[in-house]
């Protein structure tokens, strides 16, 4: 089940990054992104209340989990500025390829708290089509 989820994630982003970019075409790249955020900001109230939940904030937790926020404003902001200049297809793709680098840099060392997990050779065949692919996507 997560496994189909996370497909419906990656489509989601992909029509996020639609939606965004179309918007900050027309209002510009910083009004866009105060508009999407107070609309996020929104519906993750109206989801709070109607599933009934309950805002949490643990003293424990580092710091930086709590700077994912503003790391989301700058994917939005660099998202909608790509999107102008490459289209959805390459600013996916490339955003694609970037959080495989970094998401395997993320796992090897054990960085934020995640469990390690070394980096095999064999995934470099992985990179090699995701890269392939976005050459093809570039230069052809």
């Amino acid at each position: 089940m997560t496994k189909l989820i996370s497909i419906l994630i990656g489509a989601l982003i992909t029509l996020m990054i639609t939606l965004n970019g179309t918007l900050s075409t027309g209002v510009g790249n910083y009004t866009s992104s105060v508009v999407i955020h107070f609309l996020g900001l929104v519906a993750t109230i109206l989801v709070v209340v109607f599933t009934k939940s309950t805002f949490k904030i643990r003293n424990r937790l580092s710091w930086y989990l709590y700077s994912a926020g503003a790391v989301g404003v700058f994917t939005v902001l660099f998202n909608n500025i790509s999107f102008a200049a490459l289209g959805v297809s390459l600013t996916v793709a490339l955003g694609l390829l970037g959080q495989t680098v970094s998401s395997l840099i993320i796992d090897h060392f054990g960085l934020l708290g995640m469990k390690k997990i070394e980096f095999e050779k064999k995934k470099i065949i992985g990179l090699l089509f995701i890269m392939a692919g976005i050459a093809v996507m570039t230069f052809y």
